[in-house]
């Protein structure tokens, strides 16, 4: 009998994923703000709207990440990217922006922007490896009880560690 793999396989999200994408996002991004801010009625439109792609990370058929990222005539933003807690630090959180990166650059897009809690010290680690560098403090982002910081990329600069 195989072994099941346990690779994460990256695909556009379906209609269908709107929900668990949602409810992900309210138990791993959004936790502890009062308001749910990214339904499924939103990350729905964000599936169908041409300028938004929300890719999903997939092992077998279970849901193990997710990001968001609208794109605009200058620049993108990526709106939401999580990870299931017993996925991480295996790489999927990088591919996940990675491939959404590659997408903006493809578009002729080479600016990114992201929003990440100002006490989420492990996340603003994990987007500067990844080549983003804190632009502001953003007081209050969050329903005015949570600052945040946004990082930007600009995708024509390669970073030094990454291959070529």
């Amino acid at each position: 009998m195989r072994e099941e793999s346990h690779v994460d396989t990256l695909a556009f999200a379906r209609p269908i994923d709107a929900v668990p994408i949602a409810l992900m996002s309210r138990r791993l991004v959004e936790a502890g703000l009062p308001s749910w801010s990214w339904t499924a009625r939103r990350v729905a439109r964000h599936i169908h709207d041409p300028e938004s792609v929300v890719l999903a990370a997939r092992r077998g058929d279970e849901l193990t990440g997710f990001a968001i990222m609208g794109f605009g005539d200058e620049a993108a933003h990526l709106n939401l990217l999580a990870v299931e807690p017993r996925c991480r630090r295996a790489g999927l959180g990088s591919r996940l922006v990675r491939w959404l990166e590659e997408t903006a650059m493809v578009a002729g897009t080479f600016e990114v922007s992201l929003e990440v809690r100002a006490g989420n010290a492990r996340a603003r680690r994990f987007y500067r490896q990844l080549g983003y560098a804190e632009a502001d403090l953003l007081p209050g982002y969050y329903e005015r009880i949570e600052d945040a910081v946004r990082m930007t990329r600009d995708l024509r600069v390669l970073r030094i560690d990454q291959p070529g």
